[in-house]
């Protein structure tokens, strides 16, 4: 995406800088002061979409957010650094160079999977915050179906151009939306309606869907000892509930909320809901660097 043409009315622009760890061209945001929380968007996202927990959290923290590579305003170094592991891996390489030693690392959907591999490879032994987690795979045919879909759609010239141009109108980032099982407000939109419009993010984040192994991780969870909080949305119709309750069942040290009403984007529908949650666990949790 283009920060220049975006840039006076994206949320926080003031707070954002560009780092060059690579392969990547990393977009940053950067506030507030105190122990550090790293904030990690889901598949296809950016960190516009903290745009209403950051003020939350920054009396009390330094946040930093992060777009993923290829997606928002980062620039995609690596093609083939797009799943798991591999985002995970230059993620970590990103808070070596820049000296961050979060308390916490917050991830919404594929963020908190990112959260759950990365955790391990910092010094600082952050707690993992989840909300609506993207830790399983499709049931069914589905299961099967998409992945393979993914992978075809992202090895096929012109497909990130062919769904900009189908997807970039406000009806259709309306239906989109709502299809998470989130209301939000129609001026909120239109940065999800810039980002979609992007071939760049879009074909960044096919290629993470393409790239997306879970398998390992899911295999490891529940003989993880990593410390963490997952909040679920009752009303989530990407991600059901039901993922968060029973991985947290599965996992000693992780503790689940839930919160009614709620869709996918739970955290921009309701970012006090959210950050009371989170704010209550650091507390909680980590009494000498909490809020």
């Amino acid at each position: 995406m283009d920060w220049a043409r975006h840039q006076a009315d994206w949320p926080h622009a003031e707070t954002s800088r560009f780092v060059l760890c690579k392969p990547h061209k990393w977009h940053v945001q950067e506030a507030g002061d105190g122990p550090l929380i790293l904030l990690l968007h889901g598949a296809g996202g950016g960190t516009q979409s903290f745009r209403n927990l950051i003020p939350l959290l920054t009396p009390s923290h330094r946040v930093v957010a992060i777009d993923l590579p290829g997606q928002g305003f980062t620039r995609l170094g690596a093609q083939a650094r797009c799943g798991l592991e591999e985002v995970a891996h230059d993620i970590a390489a990103l808070c070596a160079q820049e000296d961050w030693n979060p308390t916490a690392i917050i991830g919404h959907s594929a963020g908190a999977a990112i959260a759950f591999e990365l955790a391990p490879q910092l010094r600082s032994a952050p707690l993992v915050i989840g909300i609506n987690a993207a830790l399983s795979h499709f049931k069914g045919v589905a299961g099967v179906l998409f992945p393979l879909m993914a992978k075809a759609l992202a090895m096929m010239p012109g497909v990130a151009g062919l769904f900009t141009a189908s997807n970039g109108n406000p009806r259709s980032v309306q239906r989109l939306i709502d299809g998470t099982g989130s209301k939000l407000p129609s001026d909120e939109l239109r940065h999800y309606g810039a980002m979609i419009s992007d071939k760049g993010h879009v074909n960044a984040t096919l290629q993470m869907m393409a790239q997306w192994e879970l398998d390992p991780l899911l295999s490891r969870l529940p003989r993880n000892d990593q410390r963490g909080l997952l909040i679920a949305a009752t009303k989530d119709r990407a991600v059901p509930y039901t993922v968060s309750r029973d991985v947290a069942a599965r996992m000693r040290n992780i503790d689940y909320a839930e919160l009614p009403n709620l869709g996918h984007l739970a955290h921009e529908e309701d970012a006090k809901a959210v950050a009371e949650l989170i704010l209550g666990y650091l507390k909680k949790n980590a009494p000498d660097i909490g809020a």
